[in-house]
């Protein structure tokens, strides 16, 4: 048996891909413990789930301006969010470290503490990349964004890492695991021969007894609007926008909305409103999908198969959602200007294959399927473990 420390961001998207990843190590006789917020781990790994708390920084998370975007909103995400937390969590990653003893930890690329001080304690650590867009050189056209970013992180490692160290800290020199698939890059360059696409982490989960399944009208085509658990207030005019669009549609298409902010107060008549989604069983019924390029949702739903309308609105949402076009498996509209309208032609345009979408998202969702997920996850982690001395095996 072997123990594994997970150091994960207070952020579901990124503890998400990694539940999977733990449960299969855990199905194999090792020992996992997570390092992060405690009851955001819990609330997507289980309230079982055993962890080494790490504190957030003492304003929490920061409250972005509305309509922050481009380099203006990375700079937030970084000066304002993510450097501010590695340095909170940097003494519970090296107590997590020490009191635990891991043979190999597995640390969030936003997660930037955990890579630090393992550089420093001389622990193995595989990287976790739970979007594509770090891995295409997204500051490529902005030398000036780069540069300061190289400099907040040469501060966060001569604080809390190895000075001497010279590797970017979101990329393990032990390696990387993206979870994403070659096809959805496209000919994108990799940023090193250490990363590995396994492709998206996909669990079957207990059925949701409390969703409304008899309500599913199997003679329609069901289609699945979802913008993620970030993006409640964001995204009020946008679903107002879809549910109209479905009901344009309403004589082909079953419409189940997403709306965890409480928007759609009084949708048309036959599409279902939900706070909450069991969004992987309705995938596997699903014909489409219309979101807003979050990456575990994009690569959930081209692992089903399905192609989409993507409305992306910031961070790494128009990256993803320009490989899923180019990849072409999908369309994208604008979110801040897209209506009904609009959003009744273009998922008319996927549900038609007139361009064929479908196809191609059959062709990735193949692909990504074939990556491994967790078990390819899980076997770069148990290839990364040095073998235990025989005196040590009882410890």
């Amino acid at each position: 048996m072997s123990r594994f420390l997970l150091v994960v961001p207070p952020l579901t998207g990124h503890i998400g891909p990694l539940v999977g990843v733990a449960a299969e190590l855990t199905r194999r006789g090792h020992e996992t413990l997570w390092c992060g917020c405690a009851d955001r781990v819990r609330a997507v790994a289980g309230p079982a789930a055993a962890v080494h708390p790490a504190a957030l920084p003492g304003t929490g998370a920061p409250v972005r301006p509305p309509g922050l975007t481009g380099p203006a909103a990375f700079r937030f995400l970084w000066e304002d969010f993510l450097v501010p937390l590695a340095e909170a969590m940097a003494p519970a990653v090296e107590d997590a470290v020490r009191a635990f003893r891991p043979d190999a930890v597995v640390t969030d690329q936003h997660a930037v503490a955990g890579a630090l001080v393992c550089e420093r304690l001389g622990v193995p650590y595989l990287t976790s990349a739970s979007t594509s867009a770090e891995l295409v050189g997204p500051l490529d056209g902005l030398p000036k964004v780069a540069a300061w970013l190289t400099g907040r992180l040469t501060s966060l490692r001569e604080a809390t890492g190895d000075p001497a160290a010279a590797y970017d800290p979101r990329f393990s020199p032990y390696g990387t695991l993206a979870f994403t698939g070659r096809e959805l890059l496209g000919d994108a360059p990799l940023p090193s021969d250490r990363v590995h696409l396994v492709g998206p982490v996909v669990t079957d989960r207990p059925r949701d007894t409390g969703f409304p399944w008899d309500t599913l009208d199997p003679s329609r085509e069901l289609v699945l609007v979802s913008l993620g658990t970030a993006n409640t207030d964001a995204g009020a005019r946008f679903l107002h926008e879809a549910a109209k669009a479905l009901a344009l549609l309403a004589d082909r298409v079953q419409g189940v909305v997403a709306d965890p902010g409480g928007h759609l107060t009084a949708p048309p008549a036959g599409v279902l409103v939900r706070p909450y989604v069991p969004q992987i069983q309705l995938l596997g019924r699903a014909r489409a999908v219309i979101g807003h390029g979050g990456h575990n949702t994009v690569c959930e739903s081209l692992w089903h198969g399905l192609p989409m309308v993507l409305a992306p609105i910031r961070d790494d949402q128009p990256i993803v959602a320009r490989q899923v076009v180019e990849a072409g498996a999908g369309v994208r509209v604008r979110f801040g200007r897209v209506d009904a309208a609009g959003l009744a032609e273009a998922l008319t345009t996927i549900l038609d294959d007139a361009g064929g979408h479908r196809t191609a998202a059959a062709a990735i969702g193949r692909s990504l399927r074939a990556a491994g997920g967790r078990h390819a996850a899980a076997d770069l982690l148990e290839q990364l473990v040095p073998p235990r001395p025989a005196a040590s095996a009882g410890r």
